[in-house]
């Protein structure tokens, strides 16, 4: 977890002289001093980041707003809505100057969701999630001794699956952009081929994935210099990847999955022993879908379906909650921790049991998020203490840490919330040799073997199992929510499992404890995912006091602080003002105007 070190940086809470200790505490790093109830755990503060402008990670305007995980990415996004582009438009900017910018997620060579709400009501969600190769097979990592081989999952070549982010940028512009995709793909070509200065961000990421690049000598082409990784103030130049981008910009769908660029891609892959292929690249395809839609307390949720599980999961925990009074038991009370916990626990069961690519496994999407099936699981939640939680069975049911978030709303009102990937930072951490981006482990997100958790700590099972052209299970959330028909926050989230809890706290603490949108991005957050059985916390969500109450109430916890998410959010006023907010655990940018 990445904090700015300034006392500027804290926001003065309207709420609660505790939250804003403990918001304090979240960001500085330390302890809530001069409140009685502490900090959680010792242990060492996080690393202090470099001071930033104050528009960093806050900004406000009555026309067009983009939060992402990168400045520079932030600020082009701008320029296309400020020279006429509409959000989509934006959001395609955005996406590729990340692939160039934010190396540890974005990306040509992954995937993900982009959920579009335009300003004369239309919704659509673009899946361009990765998908299994032909040759691949349910036990494609699995040892002779049956146990998973995580490392083959997670890195090199077998662990990629087909990529699917160019695709749906070019399906996007299709549908819904004015501007033509080689207008919107120069800012990154640029960047690439002139090079960037290194922030402190991403000199740490590399130095921490230093092992991993150890293994591929194009990697280390890319990001290494003199034999180490580079550091922060040093440039970084990808002229292969500026070449990809280019053959991309000026050919659409078959300047990447055909020609030139399929030749190497399917080339290389064959010469480390992987199993994309060209026919693979040729027939990917990307798959619109109607976005899911859901209430809480007068609010209605536009959130992706499978194969992303973020949505589905997010509504059924606001289906649980709605009937309790949260704002009544108080931010951070261990009566509204334990209701928090026992909701994820069983969100995430039936995620593990029920959910998995529609294409491929009939997921009962509308018995999941359906009020009547959230009544029939409370019945069985006790507000007193840990209950048991199994998967449920909702009606229609048949037998059988890397991510990247931005949030964009122009000025007519369009809205894109795109949340993509390559799985782990750097995903497999192999650069496709002549062709400069990094390569998704995807593969790790079905699941290896039934009930054997992948490198999230997250189970599956038959639903997610590998299977030729399937896509794998997501945590992605992007998530446009609606006040009255009228637009009023974008938000998502990257952190692997932990994605869907960031995205409905940030939620919580704006509708239910009526949070500014800063302090709600920045407020402690908590996680649970069911299995493993333990609470995880970020510094200063759970005072001593209370953790003792919840050890009471049978809850348990991992040994110490963790990072949860790092949400990025747009919230439009009554008044119609943007005010964007970038979650001030990383070194994102909000930009407005």
């Amino acid at each position: 977890m990445r904090v700015r070190a300034t006392a500027r940086a804290i926001p003065t809470l309207r709420t609660s002289s505790r939250l804003a200790a403990v918001v304090a505490a979240i960001l500085l790093g330390g302890s809530p001093a001069g409140v009685a109830e502490r900090a959680t755990c010792p242990g060492p503060a996080p690393a202090a980041a470099p001071v930033v402008r104050a528009n960093d990670t806050v900004a406000k305007g009555r026309h067009g707003c983009v939060v992402a995980a990168e400045p520079e990415a932030a600020r082009i996004g701008l320029e296309v809505m400020q020279k006429g582009g509409n959000a989509v438009d934006a959001a395609i900017a955005v996406f590729l100057a990340l692939a160039v910018t934010h190396p540890q997620a974005g990306n040509l060579g992954g995937g993900g969701f982009l959920l579009v709400r335009m300003a004369d009501g239309r919704t659509t969600a673009f899946d361009f999630r990765e998908r299994a190769p032909a040759a691949a097979h349910r036990e494609l990592f699995v040892k002779a001794d049956g146990s998973v081989d995580h490392d083959a999952a997670e890195h090199g070549i077998r662990a990629g699956a087909v990529p699917g982010s160019p695709a749906g940028m070019v399906a996007a512009q299709a549908r819904f952009g004015t501007r033509p995709l080689a207008e919107l793909a120069a800012p990154a070509i640029a960047l690439a081929r002139e090079g960037f200065v290194v922030s402190p961000f991403l000199a740490d990421d590399l130095a921490a994935a230093r092992r991993g690049f150890e293994r591929f000598e194009s990697s280390q082409a890319v990001f290494w210099r003199e034999g180490r990784p580079l550091q922060a103030g040093e440039r970084l130049v990808q002229k292969d990847l500026a070449d990809t981008l280019t053959r991309f910009a000026e050919g659409g769908f078959d300047g990447f999955y055909r020609g030139p660029t399929a030749a190497r891609f399917s080339a290389y892959a064959a010469e480390l022993g992987g199993l994309i292929t060209a026919d693979d690249l040729a027939a990917y395809r990307v798959v619109e879908r109607e976005p899911l839609r859901g209430s809480y307390r007068g609010h209605e949720f536009l959130v992706m379906p499978p194969p992303s599980s973020g949505g589905i999961a997010l509504l059924q925990m606001l289906n649980l909650l709605e009937p309790f009074e949260l704002a009544g038991f108080g931010h951070g009370s261990a009566r509204s921790i334990h209701l928090l916990t026992e909701v994820m626990r069983r969100a995430y069961a039936d995620r593990a049991r029920w959910l998995g690519d529609p294409d491929h496994y009939p997921v009962p999407a509308t018995g999941l998020i359906s009020k009547e099936y959230a009544d029939a699981l409370r019945a069985g939640l006790r507000t007193d203490r840990v209950s048991e939680v199994a998967a449920g069975r909702p009606p229609g049911a048949k037998e059988s840490d890397d991510t990247t978030h931005f949030s964009i709303v122009d000025a007519a009102g369009n809205a894109v919330a795109c949340t993509t990937t390559i799985n782990s930072t750097f995903g497999a951490q192999l650069v496709i040799d002549g062709l400069g981006f990094l390569l998704n482990n995807e593969m790790d997100d079905f699941s290896a073997k039934p009930g054997v958790p992948n490198q999230f700590g997250l189970v599956g099972g038959e639903a997610n199992a590998i299977a030729p052209g399937k896509r794998p299970l997501s945590s992605m959330t992007p998530t446009i929510v609606l006040r009255d028909g009228q637009l009023r926050f974008v938000l998502g989230s990257p952190g692997g499992g932990r994605i869907i809890n960031t995205v409905l706290q940030v939620a919580l603490n704006r509708i239910d404890f009526d949070l500014p949108l800063r302090e709600a991005v920045a407020a402690p957050r908590i996680h649970h995912q069911f299995l493993p059985a333990r609470l995880s916390f970020e510094r200063g969500a759970i005072n001593p006091d209370t953790r003792e109450i919840l050890t009471r109430m049978g809850h348990r916890f991992d040994s110490g602080p963790s990072g949860v998410g790092r949400c990025q959010a747009i919230e439009v006023t009554a008044d119609g003002v943007r005010l964007g907010v970038a979650d001030p655990r990383s070194g994102g940018a909000a930009r407005a105007y």
